[in-house]
């Protein structure tokens, strides 16, 4: 086990297209994974234009279906994550770590369990104890979802991450089974606290979480910002 805490880079790539957003993290993970010691992690921050993504196991989700979705005004997108259906867009805290496990603890079901306990202890620090997971995928309140989690690895480089919605429009989610998941619902910080919460103030929570939980080094980096 390395004995340094790990640098996690945080980028900040502001609103953008789901594909934008996955070009991004495609050049963030774009390294040689060989020499895990010299990987440069990051943490890319950004908010997503309304879309709707599938992960690898979903099934069942047509093109006539595609196109009623498109419909809404939102876009779709067929992904490589973990999870079923779900949706990003305003509102909502989107956060990809492309770090390389090597430099933590080798194993995604260490690092899904740690991406959890990131949202759970940004949720409790918000005012929000009772978030937790369940047997299904996710952090929720009760029996409504508040962060959807979908994590990709390859050579122990993780890609995707987490949406945390904040002042998200629910109402998106009303025209698919979230997460594939029946008869359950959806919520945000702003329904659970019962003010309006940006996702300015959830990223410093987010990121003071994601330290210490992950036991690393958040690391501003200005030139790191990303545009499209």
């Amino acid at each position: 086990m390395p004995t340094a805490r790990p640098i996690v880079t945080v980028v900040r790539a502001g609103r953008q297209s789901y594909a934008a957003g996955l070009r991004i993290q495609q050049e963030l993970a774009k390294q040689n994974v060989s020499q895990y010691s010299e990987f440069r992690n990051f943490l890319l921050l950004l908010e997503h234009d309304p879309v709707y993504t599938i992960g690898i196991r979903t099934k069942g989700y047509t093109d006539e279906d595609e196109k009623k979705l498109r419909k809404l005004g939102a876009d779709f997108h067929r992904t490589d994550r973990g999870g079923l259906i779900t949706f990003h867009g305003p509102g909502q805290l989107v956060a990809y770590p492309i770090i390389n496990l090597r430099q933590f603890t080798p194993s995604i079901r260490w690092y899904v369990g740690t991406l959890e306990r990131t949202v759970i202890e940004t949720c409790r620090q918000m005012g929000i104890p009772n978030a937790t997971t369940t047997k299904d995928t996710g952090i929720w309140v009760d029996d409504r979802k508040i962060c959807a989690i979908g994590v990709h690895g390859s050579r122990y480089v993780t890609t995707h991450g987490i949406g945390l919605n904040c002042s998200t429009d629910l109402k998106w989610f009303e025209h698919i089974v979230p997460c594939g998941i029946e008869g359950k619902g959806v919520t945000s910080l702003t329904e659970e606290l019962g003010r309006h919460t940006s996702i300015a103030e959830a990223t410093d929570v987010l990121l003071d979480s994601f330290g210490k939980i992950f036991e690393c080094c958040v690391r501003a980096d200005t030139q790191a910002r990303v545009t499209n």
